[in-house]
């Protein structure tokens, strides 16, 4: 017993080293030139996707207390349902009722010990028309179908997710000094939208694919594969849009994120571990509006916690209410040493937006666009030593943008962007993002010892802008102290 206990403390030891992302180098080497104070590490978000050698888990930073509400959505206040009196002698159910399917585990053997993603599921009520195979844009509550009453038991919710989940694998290939090739797998899930064939997915699933030309492949419950196109990806709000070639799906019915409310109970379904493939797990809502910032990237994403538990695995998979409908999109947990349950959505309407953008266009439309080069390293320390005002330090503009016209210029650091504060990068991309293209704003900058006051009229970001480092809202990182 005592040789079993201290091999499970120690594979749990080893586990949790590996699931601990470090800081950034520029962080440290910041905060190691300035003396600055350490800040304890209370743990980490991790996306809930399987730890493998071809990318490493994004480090979440959480806000504070005052970290301004994100104008995403507003959950609107939802009326309680009317409860019905019980009748012993109630009319049979339609014979139309969900025929529950025995779901086999399905188990993704990785290679190269890449374990893969999430297989998610879709919620179908068969009392509801299949829609037309087309490729009209989803909308929330009209697109596929949901259980017929007002709520369904968890394994009415469980049968009908088998019926409509897809799995999403990428296969990667590596090359080795000596020329030598390998070959693993990377997999997740996604969730059909249309009935001819778009799949909705975080962009972190099939990252690799996409920056690296692999083959994306979608299986069904009933085995058939399909190869897979990416239609579009949404990197800074970690969606992604696929396409198969198949008619008659049954996509799934889109619920109303702006009506969650805390303490309404939820289901995830993915296969965590990459391994335990069908598992569904419970859980109530447990806050609305949690700002999470990847360290892959600069902007926080609005997401909603919820208690059910998912693992690395999980991510893209849908999270279901009790009525059936998807609410959300399987994203991320908090990681730490003695905490549990605490797991993280992105809204399904924040998506479903998105997803009807990359349909139509194969980008996010309407997207302010700023065109600044911003110094990675200006912080509070090198205000405070410099002494200058803390801000967005502009190390260089682009030339034809917006941030050229308006009069912004190397060597201003940005304190205001309309209404918001800006106290660093991370405050000016958010800033910008309150924007859309065409909208115009006033930037407050420091510049010689003075403030000064531009006007800027934003431009729309496009997928020719976004290169060379520079994010969707036309910022890019640059560190000019080496």
């Amino acid at each position: 017993m005592e040789d079993r206990k201290d091999e499970i403390n120690s594979s749990k030891n080893i586990s949790e080293a590996e699931n601990l992302s470090s800081e950034t180098e520029s962080a440290q080497e910041a905060e190691s030139s300035a003396s600055a104070p350490s800040v304890s590490d209370d743990g980490e978000y991790h996306f809930a996707r399987p730890e493998q050698n071809l990318y490493e888990d994004a480090e979440f930073v959480p806000c504070g207390e005052d970290t301004e509400v994100p104008k995403y959505y507003v959950p609107s206040e939802k009326k309680p349902k009317e409860e019905k009196p019980k009748d012993k002698k109630a009319a049979p159910k339609s014979k139309k009722r969900f025929v529950k399917l025995a779901c086999a585990c399905l188990a993704c053997a990785l290679i190269g010990g890449a374990v893969g993603g999430v297989v998610s599921w879709k919620v179908l009520d068969n009392n509801s028309s299949t829609p037309e195979a087309t490729s009209k844009p989803i909308s929330a509550g009209t697109s596929g179908s949901s259980i017929s009453s007002n709520t369904g038991s968890s394994t009415d919710i469980y049968s009908l997710g088998c019926k409509q989940a897809v799995g999403i694998t990428t296969e990667v290939t590596t090359t080795n000094w000596f020329g030598q090739t390998s070959s693993s797998a990377v997999s997740g899930s996604g969730f059909v939208v249309t009935a001819d064939g778009y799949i909705v997915t975080n962009y972190h699933v099939i990252e690799a694919a996409y920056q690296r030309n692999y083959k994306v492949s979608v299986m069904f419950y009933d085995g058939k594969t399909y190869d897979a196109t990416i239609v579009g990806v949404e990197e800074t709000n970690d969606i992604a849009v696929l396409k198969i070639d198949a008619s008659g799906l049954t996509p799934v019915e889109i619920g109303d994120s702006e009506s969650i409310q805390v303490g309404e109970e939820v289901y995830a379904i993915g296969n965590p571990l990459g391994e335990l493939a069908f598992t569904m797990t419970t859980g109530h809502v447990s806050a609305l509006d949690r700002k999470i910032t990847t360290s892959e990237s600069s902007s926080a994403i609005n997401m909603f916690q919820f208690d059910a538990a998912v693992n690395s695995g999980n991510s893209g998979g849908p999270l279901y209410n009790a009525e059936g409908k998807v609410i959300g999109i399987v994203t991320a947990k908090y990681s730490s040493t003695g905490v549990e349950g605490l797991s993280f959505a992105i809204p399904i309407n924040d998506a479903i937006d998105i997803a009807n953008d990359l349909i139509t266009n194969g980008y996010v439309t309407g997207k302010a666009y700023l065109g600044a080069n911003i110094d990675s390293r200006y912080n509070s320390v090198y205000a405070n030593y410099y002494k200058m005002p803390e801000g967005a330090y502009v190390f260089s503009v682009e030339k034809g943008s917006c941030a050229e016209k308006c009069g912004l210029s190397a060597g201003d650091i940005i304190t205001k962007l309309g209404d918001n504060e800006v106290k660093d990068f991370n405050d000016l991309d958010s800033a910008i993002r309150s924007f859309k293209a065409g909208e115009t704003a006033d930037i407050t900058v420091y510049r010689n010892g003075e403030y000064k006051t531009l006007s800027v009229v934003f431009d729309e970001s496009k997928p020719s802008a976004d290169s060379n480092g520079v994010n969707d809202s036309g910022l890019s990182s640059h560190n000019p102290f080496g």
